[in-house]
């Protein structure tokens, strides 16, 4: 009898042992079924997103059928780059491989792995650079949209980008590969180019992201302006221009496009990056740099506003005669570019004028900040 008894409680009805390996198992087939769901769902929008996007290119790059820039296929773009055999470089937009067009002309291929805001950055590309022909702005010379690849082909410069000229680490302010006469015949170039975008096209462009990354320098290290993803064209007639949200580089962006309690955003917010990039190619450094074992040198712009102020030695490697003259005159432009008040900064042809001026000309501007911790916390 007992055993009879507990036969019937083991193998008899639903008891709490069955109720709960059926419950479980009914639980654990729902969140499976559900997680399917969802990511079906996430696909199906993504490649939604996606279609939509390459709609909107085609129909840009329609529109801009007779810009100079050639449209290659993607089988043609494996051919230039050897089927992507060189690697110049990587970065959050993608990656940059080397190539030779078909007449034997290099190139170097930008591929767009991550298109940001619909494809804008593209097209604001392929229409900005692929119109303009100057000496200091690198040549579009073709780009890829096929499905959702896409890649920009510009001429190739062989000396690379001023960041990693300046930046090298056989370079710094004690001991430097450069010499200041073709540190400011790369800054002269740079403000020309800008100067252009500024006042020399049908439309003025704002490029909005000046920086050593963006300036690539050619055989004879002259300067050519690059990545026109973030720029914005708009009337010459039109001072002050309205942005959803900042555009930019952190570390070279101007102060009004974080807040308009610094004043209105407009092309003197390209001078301010020119300024901040210019007072690197001074220092061989990043601006703010919080490795720099001496805390009063931590902040470039401020550190070398007050030694200048004061009349003391700028602490600099100095080689020929007349490099100490060009040091400061490159320290002073940037200064009064990097002016927190964009109606005291001076507009590209004023700079390219004080470029080319005597020192004993050129007066130190006012104080362009209060200090690095008031910066940062009117920034925040």
């Amino acid at each position: 009898m007992p055993d009879k008894t507990s036969h019937f409680i083991v193998t008899d009805g639903p008891g709490p042992l069955s109720i709960s390996l059926i419950s479980t198992g009914t639980s654990t087939g729902g969140i499976t079924l559900f997680a399917l769901v969802i990511f079906l769902i996430y696909r199906s929008r993504e490649s939604e997103k996606e279609k939509e996007t390459q709609l909107k290119v085609e129909k840009f790059l329609e529109n801009y059928r007779t810009v100079n820039p050639t449209r290659y296929t993607y089988k043609e773009l494996k051919k230039i780059t050897s089927r992507f055999k060189h690697r110049l470089g990587q970065g959050g937009y993608g990656s940059v491989f080397t190539g030779k067009l078909f007449n034997g002309i290099p190139v170097a291929v930008k591929m767009l792995e991550h298109l940001k805001g619909n494809g804008q950055e593209f097209n604001n590309e392929v229409a900005t650079i692929g119109r303009i022909h100057h000496f200091h702005i690198v040549r579009l010379l073709g780009f890829c949209s096929e499905g959702n690849r896409r890649a920009l082909i510009y001429e190739f410069m062989p000396n690379g980008s001023l960041e990693k000229f300046i930046f090298s680490k056989t370079n710094s302010a004690s001991h430097r590969q450069s010499s200041w006469e073709k540190l400011r015949k790369i800054a002269f170039g740079v403000a020309r180019g800008v100067e252009y975008l500024h006042r020399g096209c049908n439309q003025r462009i704002l490029y909005f992201d000046i920086k050593p990354h963006n300036i690539l320098l050619d055989h004879n290290f002259q300067p050519k302006i690059s990545d026109f993803g973030l720029a914005k064209l708009c009337s010459k007639d039109i001072s002050i221009v309205s942005l959803t949200a900042a555009r930019g580089t952190s570390g070279y962006i101007a102060p009004e496009l974080f807040s308009r309690n610094f004043g209105e955003i407009s092309y003197k917010s390209d001078v301010y990056s020119y300024g901040m990039m210019l007072l690197e190619m001074v220092g061989c450094r990043k601006n703010n740099d919080p490795a720099v074992e001496i805390q009063s040198q931590i902040y470039f712009p401020e550190w070398i506003y007050n030694r200048m102020r004061q009349g003391q030695e700028l602490c600099l490697e100095f080689e020929e005669d007349g490099d100490e003259g060009i040091a400061r005159k490159l320290a002073i432009v940037a200064l009064w570019c990097i002016q927190w008040n964009p109606t005291e900064r001076p507009s590209m042809p004023i700079v390219l004028q004080m470029l080319e001026a005597d020192l004993q000309s050129l007066e130190i501007p006012p104080m362009p900040f209060v200090s690095a911790d008031v910066e940062a916390g009117a920034i925040n």
